[in-house]
Order: structure tokens, then C-alpha cells, then sequence
């Protein structure tokens, strides 16, 4: 019997090897591809470091419902939704993987992770219109329930804002540069987004002090009118840098100094004041937010809008 087995054994490897044909290695021109595995499924639960300072172990799918209900209205198109939902998945899978808060896996804090509004929170919101906007929020991520994206096999950086101007920004303007999160065009308008347009004025005794707290170098002597320098701009029309009292400083800088809500401003001089004109609300890395509202109020599903604003990501559905 033990002979019989083992003869038939090594017909089965016989033939297998007869049939197997090695793959042609990659060639010193051509790279080998990325890995293109899909993660480990994720976890059910959350570890989600609260506004109070708490860790809670949280359920994914509420988690993720509380992000989206606090990160975009409920009215916006499903797809727009979707799309929202799977960037917020990914982006806490980023934060996980990363171990950025040690004990947690992301926080509750939008300045640092992503905004999250608990059930007792989106009653108080929505009052009595909590069942239909909390419907279409719970859709949105049950029906993208474990769908991450994935660049070279990792859970990317899906940052996101809430709108542009003609173009989202290249993430090495803000942050590291990363080769899916450059910049792309994006359709929001003044007629199409509210309050799309911002403005500032400051005093000159106010501008001087505030610029001068930041840059004490900044030669602030003269005439006002002569203060402002030349202004330079990145490919998505952003302000790179402006030069003021002979310092070139850049306008990521500027906004944080000035509270504006992008950098896709103007600075000029005029009837004594400094005005600042600003388009759009956000930082402009990744989806536009807005962007993703009339993209899907054209026709476009939630995996179109992921791959225009996250280009060469894989959306991989990895399981709950």
C-alpha cells in the first residue's frame, strides 16, 4: 500500500513539473511590480483617543459613521459619501499602522486626524431629522464596508479638504511628497460652493506686529505699500512664497500666521489696509470634498472620484 502511495506521488510531481514554466525575471529596464496584496482584514473595533483624553475601543463601522457625518453633510450625494467613507477608513488604517498615538489608533481631533462626532452628537445636530440623515450616512459606509486604498500593498495617506480652486495641491507643497497625492483638477467654483470666497483685512500696525512675532528679520521700516515683495506661485496656483520687508516667506506659513483658509490668496495694499482675497477652505491636499459633490452630481461613482483625486491607488475591498 505505502508503495503504491508513494509511486503515485511522484507521477502527480512529475507531472506538475513538466507542466510549471518559470516566470521571465524582471529586467534591469523593467522594475518588478509592487506588491499588490491586499492588507490583513481589519479590526472590528477602534482605539480612539477622545476629545476628553480617553481611549475608547470603538466599533469600526460607528467609528467610521461618526467621521463622516462630522466630515461632510449628510445631504451630499451618496457617492460623494462613499468616497468620504473610504477615505476615512484609509486614513485611519494609515494612522494604525503608523502607531501615531502610541495606545490609540487615531484621534478624535481634525487638526490632527479626522473630526468624529459620537450618536449623542449627531442627534443634537440633526434633531429631528436624525433618522434620514443618519440613514444616508450609515449607507454610505456599510455600502464600502472594509474597501481601502492600497499604494505598492499600504493603506495610503488619504488626505482630504473641503475645497479648491482649479486644482488640488501637490502634498510636497504642505507636507512629504507622496507620488498619489499630487495635483489634479477639480471642479468647485464661487458659484458652486458657498462662501468659496474669504477675505481679511489687517492694519499695517497689526500686520507688522503679527509678521514680526513670526519673522523678526522682516525689514518693516519704510512705507507700508513698500513692505509687500514679489509673490511666487506653485503649479496648482497656490502662493508658494511672499517676500515682505525683504524675507521670503512661505504661504503655508502665512496662512497659519493669518488663519487664513487656504493659501490660494492675494495680498495687496490698498486704502491703507492689507487685504488678503482667499479661494477654497483647506489645506488642498487629496479630495476635494466639494470637488467630490459635483463630480457625483455629474454622473461619477465614489471609485472615479477616489482614483481622479488619489491617482495610482488600488481600492481593495479587504473585508470587515
Amino acid at each position: 500500500m505505502k508503495k503504491t502511495l508513494l509511486c503515485a506521488y511522484l507521477g502527480l510531481l512529475a507531472c506538475f513539473l513538466l507542466l510549471y514554466v518559470p516566470e521571465k525575471p524582471p529586467t534591469a529596464d523593467t522594475p518588478a511590480p509592487p506588491p499588490t496584496e491586499a492588507p490583513s482584514p481589519p479590526a472590528e473595533t477602534i482605539r480612539l483617543l477622545t476629545a476628553a483624553g480617553t481611549v475608547e475601543e470603538v466599533d469600526v463601522q460607528r467609528y467610521l459613521a461618526g467621521v463622516v457625518a462630522a466630515e461632510m453633510p449628510a445631504d451630499f450625494p451618496l457617492e460623494a459619501l462613499k468616497a468620504q467613507a473610504v477615505a476615512a477608513r484609509t486614513y485611519a488604517i494609515y494612522c494604525a499602522d503608523g502607531n501615531k498615538h502610541g495606545e490609540a489608533d487615531v484621534c478624535a481631533d481634525p487638526g490632527c486626524c479626522q473630526a468624529y462626532q459620537d450618536e449623542a452628537a449627531r442627534h443634537e445636530k440633526w434633531g429631528g431629522d436624525f433618522e434620514r440623515c443618519e440613514q444616508r450616512i450609515r449607507g454610505a459606509v456599510d455600502g464600502t464596508a472594509g474597501e481601502v486604498l492600497l499604494y505598492e500593498g499600504r493603506a495610503v495617506f488619504a488626505a482630504f479638504h473641503a475645497s479648491s480652486a482649479g486644482a488640488t495641491e501637490d502634498c510636497g507643497e504642505v507636507w512629504n511628497p507622496r507620488p498619489y497625492l499630487v495635483s489634479v483638477s477639480t471642479p468647485e467654483t464661487a458659484e458652486t460652493v458657498p462662501n468659496f470666497i474669504s477675505s481679511l483685512r489687517c492694519a499695517p500696525l497689526d500686520f507688522r506686529d503679527t509678521l514680526l512675532s513670526a519673522f523678526p528679520d522682516c525689514d518693516l521700516s519704510g512705507e507700508p505699500e513698500d513692505w509687500l515683495g514679489a509673490l511666487t506661485r506653485d503649479q496648482s496656483g497656490r502662493v508658494s512664497t511672499v517676500e515682505l520687508g525683504g524675507v521670503a516667506i512661505r504661504g503655508t506659513q502665512l496662512r497659519t500666521l493669518f488663519s487664513l483658509r487656504s493659501t490660494a490668496f492675494t495680498l495687496e495694499y490698498t486704502d491703507g489696509w492689507f487685504v488678503f482675497t482667499v479661494a477654497g477652505h483647506g489645506h488642498g491636499v487629496g479630495m476635494s470634498q466639494y470637488g467630490a459633490k459635483l463630480m457625483a452630481e455629474t454622473g461619477s461613482d465614489y471609485k472615479s472620484i477616489l482614483a481622479h483625486y488619489y491617482p495610482g491607488t488600488e481600492l481593495v475591498a479587504s473585508g470587515q
